[in-house]
């Protein structure tokens, strides 16, 4: 895993990548949402999808819900950028469409849009 910061917009923003699965349960997803706050004050995190663990895309196992409520509690807005075009299940594509229309989590296909939409969330 390698996480490294920068500022966008006057906001702090740490961003994981990394082969290696990083987010496998809620406990390492705050875990790494402290990381970030402790080790440079950031409280926006981007996240590259292959570094989140397959069970977060079922939404039957919980784990994607579990993370989110994580991240609302402690204050945390994520993006997780890739590729979700091989998901096929109709809840998923819900649970992303609705994300995507909120201000805390997203899912978008690049990087740099993960840091543009976190830099601007309020």
């Amino acid at each position: 895993m390698s996480i490294e910061y920068i500022k966008s917009n006057g906001m702090d923003i740490a961003i994981l990548t990394g082969p290696e699965k990083t987010v496998v349960d809620a406990a390492s997803a705050l875990e790494l949402a402290m990381t970030a706050r402790y080790e440079a004050g950031a409280e926006r995190l981007v996240i590259d999808k292959d570094s989140v663990a397959e069970d977060f895309f079922v939404l039957s196992t919980g784990l994607a819900g579990e993370v989110l409520q994580k991240f609302i509690n402690y204050h945390i807005k994520a993006a997780i950028w890739g590729d979700f075009s091989r998901y096929t299940s109709k809840p998923l594509k819900d649970f992303i469409y609705e994300s995507n229309h909120g201000k805390d989590f997203f899912f978008v296909e690049t990087k740099e849009e993960a840091v543009r939409r976190l830099a601007e969330a309020r």
